[in-house]
């Protein structure tokens, strides 16, 4: 049987396509889309900057020498994807994306594009079940956990209700991973836009999609234990490698101001 695609209620996954200019979503996530630009308009902004990290931490990770990555909360394919701006670094660098919509999983022929040196796979499943995330076939046979991994959770943790829950599902994740492996997260936050982000908020919990904004403190909680990279914690369009150009593919103008974005970004190493 297959899996069926809700058009009745809106998927953060879709609303988020919607935000970024895609095309794979309803009219019931372009409603609450629109509903968050009323009271956010620099949402599109937002999640452009939260797509600009993702490049540039990934680069920058597959520049330090890691060549694996577990992707979670992967959304809807968006070109450039993950593997492709880790294999234009490293070519045999492999990824494995993880998502619950079965619009993701529709299109996940698209996140298989993989080098000839380098390997994808994709899992449907869900972030609230770790264990059956590391323990797929399709994990087991494309990355070696005794290895070094990259674990990208972009734009993911903000949907976890409870700050303790985040926690143990991080540490669920991050525990069975060697030295060497590495944390990338981004949050949404009201304390850079009190007003517009709280609204946001709102607007999600009414549509049935648990959204918990968090304080930079709280944010910093979650890479207790591990080595934060240059530039440390910062609003996600300002995570830069320091003496780093700007990319060619930077999706952000020189203007956006903190406000507008309401992320905050870090990449740590665990020791």
């Amino acid at each position: 049987m297959g899996l069926r695609i809700r058009q009745d209620v809106p998927h953060s996954a879709r609303m988020y396509d919607f935000f970024l200019g895609g095309k794979d979503n309803f009219a019931v996530d372009r409603e609450a889309a629109e509903r968050v630009l009323t009271v956010f308009p620099t949402m599109r902004t937002a999640v452009r900057a939260n797509r600009t990290f993702m490049h540039r931490a990934t680069r920058a990770l597959a520049r330090r020498g890691l060549r694996q990555w577990l992707d979670i909360g992967t959304g809807i394919p968006t070109s450039p994807n993950l593997h492709e701006v880790a294999q234009a670094v490293e070519p045999r660098a492999r990824v494995v994306y993880v998502d619950n919509d079965p619009v993701v999983l529709a299109h996940s022929r698209a996140l298989m594009t993989s080098t000839p040196q380098g390997r994808t796979a994709y899992v449907h499943g869900d972030v609230r079940d770790p264990a059956a995330i590391l323990n797929a076939p399709q994990v087991c046979e494309t990355l070696d956990l005794s290895r070094p991994v990259v674990l990208s959770m972009v734009a993911l943790v903000h949907f976890v209700p409870t700050l303790e829950e985040a926690h143990a599902l991080l540490r669920q994740f991050l525990d069975p991973l060697p030295s060497g492996s590495a944390l990338v997260l981004s949050h949404a936050t009201a304390e850079l836009d009190p007003v517009g982000a709280n609204k946001v908020e709102e607007i999600y919990n009414q549509a049935g999609t648990t959204l918990r904004l968090r304080p930079e403190a709280e944010f910093a909680t979650f890479f207790e234990g591990l080595d934060l990279l240059e530039p440390g914690i910062t609003p996600a369009h300002r995570w830069l490698v320091p003496g780093e150009d700007t990319p060619a593919d930077d999706l952000l103008p020189p203007t956006v101001t903190d406000a507008q974005v309401s992320f905050y970004a870090a990449v740590a190493i665990k020791p």
